[in-house]
């Protein structure tokens, strides 16, 4: 019997190859196995509004108790809100993000008009800031409503009486003393449309006249205007509760005003009477001016991650988060606002008037 040949190299290469090959194709396949079958990935992208300095402590808290990473994007306090928004608006068809986290109203019910957000339980308000009138107490005196026996006392002799109704501040003793933010962005922009369905758009247009008119300091945001009326540039500003907070801790000479069972404007004009510039007065009070300001939360229609969104969506409604942000100042109550006495928005109203009355504050405030 003849011994079998041995093989040539040729062969010995064609079977390493086709072996290898083999080799090859079987880690392919496992490797698709295991991608198909891996869990999603850990991590949750947010827009949020809300000051970082405040909301990234409790983003840092929602990652050690889930294992989420969360991607956050932040806004400049130039654009509150509004370039969040406009991000939101273009990216609809691609969504980039998963969860919005708001902090005023009106942008994220225009979002939600806009079907940004997912269908059902889409988004939702959670505890509440507020807009306020800061002073610098140097220049401008707190009242000083009662005495023991319920007589009134007396202001300050040495600085200016604060203020019963923002219509007073397009009074000539205001002049070139008053900041605010920019109208047209943020919380302020929110006040302003909602002031406009409070007192009418005819004495809202003549005050919005009569204020530009009066040389105010319009700066790029609210704690600016803490800045400024702390500084003494301005006397007086329209501003958050948070950022009169903020000034506060850091010792500076301001206070709020918020009118609430006193400032009657009522009580000391009758209703036929004038104030500056021919703004006939409403029968109100600074009180009654007052916007209360939710934090919102949303989740994107579409978005990237629904599962962990929804957890995020889920976490920032706790009682726990919105008493957090309560005590490092960023809310003045974890509670929904619900108080009576302060302006009530007509929402549906003030979105489809939004457009106009944008474009009416462009006209008064950007010259």
């Amino acid at each position: 019997m003849r011994p079998k040949p041995s093989s040539s190299l040729g062969d010995q290469i064609i079977r390493g190859v086709v072996q290898f090959s083999g080799f090859l194709l079987i880690v392919y396949f496992l490797f698709a196995l295991f991608i198909r079958t891996s869990p999603p990935p850990r991590q949750v992208v947010i827009y949020a509004a809300q000051d970082q300095v405040y909301a990234e402590p409790i983003l840092r808290e929602f990652e050690k108790e889930t294992g989420i990473k969360v991607k956050a994007v932040y806004d400049s306090e130039a654009v509150k809100t509004v370039g969040l928004a406009n991000r939101l608006l273009a990216e609809r068809s691609h969504p980039q993000c998963d969860v919005f986290w708001g902090n005023e109203e009106m942008r994220t019910r225009q979002l939600a008009a806009q079907n940004i957000f997912r269908e059902t339980n889409g988004w939702a308000a959670f505890g509440y800031r507020s807009r306020r009138i800061v002073i610098n107490t140097n220049f401008v005196s707190l009242p000083n409503f009662t005495k023991a026996d319920n007589s009134p006392m007396a202001y300050s002799t040495n600085r200016l009486q604060s203020p019963k109704s923002l219509l007073e501040l397009t009074n000539a003793i205001w002049r070139g003393k008053v900041a605010l933010a920019f109208p047209q962005f943020g919380t302020m922009a929110t006040h302003f449309h909602a002031l406009r369905q409070l007192w009418g758009e005819e004495r809202w247009l003549a005050w919005c006249r009569a204020l530009a008119a009066n040389k105010p300091f319009v700066v790029d945001g609210n704690s600016i205007v803490v800045k400024q009326v702390a500084r003494g540039e301005a006397w007086i500003g329209l501003t958050d509760s948070d950022d009169i907070a903020a000034g506060q801790r850091e010792g500076l000479p301001i206070a709020a005003l918020d009118g609430r069972a006193r400032h009657s404007v009522r009580a000391a004009l009758d209703q036929t009477d004038d104030g500056a510039h021919g703004v006939t007065r409403p029968t109100t009070d600074l009180t009654a001016e007052i916007l209360l300001i939710p934090n919102t939360v949303a989740v994107i229609r579409n978005a990237p991650h629904p599962a962990n969104a929804q957890k995020l969506f889920e976490y920032l409604q706790r009682r726990e988060v919105a008493e957090n942000l309560v005590q490092a100042n960023a809310l003045e109550n974890a509670t929904n606002g619900t108080d009576a006495t302060t302006i009530k928005p007509d929402w549906d109203a003030l979105l489809r008037d939004l457009e106009t009355t944008t474009k009416q504050l462009n006209e008064i405030f950007l010259r």
